[in-house]
């Protein structure tokens, strides 16, 4: 729940939002990134009011249906920054799919073995040209924050496939 919380806090961090702009953000940006993946994001923000965290507030802007908009209480605020300070000195290993499969590795034939690893590098590859193609595409909508987003995942998905190459190569 912990990069849940931090997520949600986060967005609110940019301001008040109803759960669509949350759910929308979320599926546009952060998920592509963060690898969070909220099934329903009312839950959560239930507990997060529950534990004064956020307010939820009913509004009617102009002529439109009311909506429940949520906003942070500085106690969210507090709980956001300590939040993003304990993730930003996590050393908490990413878990990749790769890693068991390594493991087991040598239960598959070698040729086998390097189709679908090459299969693995050629995805790698696709993602990461979508991702150079976004880092340069019209940065109106993109902020420092996604950039530095965009240029980590290219570096983590640049050093996989080196290290795949080289494994392919030794295979061989």
């Amino acid at each position: 729940m912990i990069e849940q919380e931090l997520l949600l806090l986060g967005l609110l961090r940019e301001g008040p939002k109803h759960g669509y702009d949350i759910k929308s953000k979320i599926k546009q940006i952060l998920s592509l990134f963060a690898g969070v993946d909220l099934k329903s994001i009312y839950y959560p923000l239930r507990i997060l009011k529950e534990r004064g965290l956020v307010v939820k507030k009913i509004v009617k802007p102009g002529k439109r249906p009311e909506r429940i908009v949520y906003a942070l209480t500085s106690k969210g605020q507090a709980r956001f920054e300590e939040l993003l300070s304990k993730s930003l000195l996590s050393l908490k290993r990413p878990q990749f799919s790769l890693d068991l499969s390594l493991y087991f590795l040598r239960y598959m034939k070698p040729a086998i073995a390097c189709r679908r690893l090459q299969a693995r590098l050629h995805m790698l590859n696709k993602i990461s040209r979508g991702l150079e193609k976004m880092a340069q595409g019209p940065s109106k909508d993109k902020t420092i924050s996604l950039n530095r987003i965009l240029e980590h995942n290219l570096k983590l998905l640049k050093a996989e496939s080196r290290f795949l190459d080289g494994l392919i190569q030794t295979m061989r």
